[in-house]
């Protein structure tokens, strides 16, 4: 009994502690505990969550929304390529936004005309959200957490999954719907599906 491997651990153990005891009592010893965090070495969060938002559909809010509980603070940015074309303007895509968004006092939205990158190290944020419906997002998201990454090397690339019931919304999809009178009110929420109705009916 006396040489059961059970209680040669549970001697070493007391030991242990009996020697880690002494060594504090006799302030031999500092640090063996850590300190408890206090509010100065807490760092606030900021996480931006960048896209074109042409429109804004149940998918993104449902990101803005899941990820406004991890986070401090969220920016939703609108970028800009002046390149690309857009169904809504800067400021329309903004005031749907700002409207979709006023529920979560931790979301701000805004539009960025330079890299996203620029725009992270601008406001001193560190986190990128990104939406990941299947591979094909995956890998196209990946290369340019990349290319994002060689720019700002303060930032990373957060993806998170799309749930299931937004994995088929799509922009390209939603408009081409609404341009021949297809149902989209599953995919966008009702300040959003009238405002496209009221695009496609201008044209």
């Amino acid at each position: 009994m006396r040489n059961h491997p059970i209680i040669g651990i549970l001697g070493l153990l007391i030991k242990g502690i009996g020697r880690r005891k002494r060594g504090i009592e006799g302030g031999t010893v500092r640090n063996v505990f850590p300190k408890k965090p206090t509010s100065d070495i807490i760092a606030f969060m900021l996480a931006v969550f960048p896209g074109s938002f042409d429109p804004p559909t149940f998918g993104h809010l449902n990101i803005i929304e899941r990820c406004s509980r991890l986070f401090d603070e969220i920016d939703v940015v609108i970028s800009v390529n002046p390149d690309k074309k857009y169904l809504f303007s800067d400021e329309e895509r903004f005031s749907m936004l700002k409207e979709l968004t006023s529920v979560y006092g931790n979301v701000s939205v805004h539009i960025c005309k330079t890299l996203i990158s620029d725009y992270c190290r601008k406001v001193g944020a560190k986190v990128l959200l990104r939406g990941i419906r299947n591979t094909n997002d995956f890998s196209y998201e990946f290369d340019l957490s990349l290319i994002n990454r060689s720019l700002n090397q303060q930032v990373e690339t957060l993806f998170v999954p799309t749930e299931q019931r937004y994995f088929l919304i799509r922009s390209s999809s939603i408009k081409e719907l609404a341009r021949y009178g297809g149902d989209i009110s599953a995919m966008v929420p009702p300040v959003v599906e009238k405002a496209i109705k009221e695009k496609y009916r201008a044209d």
